[in-house]
């Protein structure tokens, strides 16, 4: 089931990623669907475009995070303190009684 949703939330985040990307950059860094002359220009105006990635984008967010609580629900019950730090200190075994002294054999 982790898995699945793994997949899912890997999914979600490359459709974020594109989707911040296709937005209208103002400091004109990397946004790749700026300029209103482009094939969208007659199907969506720049406003309508803007709200449907804005929109999107909050969508897409939602979901992502939606997703990292669900792993993290699904996968927090079975961690285990792996650090010696976290774990409580071994009590020594109590020592060996000191071996009798050899009686010498008289010959």
């Amino acid at each position: 089931m982790a898995q699945v949703i793994l997949v899912i939330h890997l999914l979600i985040a490359v459709a974020l990623v594109v989707v911040i990307l296709l937005q209208r950059s103002e400091g004109g860094a990397l946004g790749i669907g700026g300029g209103g002359s482009g094939g969208m220009a007659g199907f969506l105006s720049g406003r309508g475009q803007a709200n449907l990635l804005t929109r999107t984008t909050a969508i897409l967010a939602a979901c992502f995070v939606v997703t990292s609580l669900t792993l993290v629900h699904l996968t927090g019950g079975a961690v285990k303190p792996r650090s010696i730090v976290d774990q409580p200190p071994a009590t020594p075994a109590a020592p060996a009684a000191p071996a009798a002294p050899a009686v010498p054999q008289a010959n």
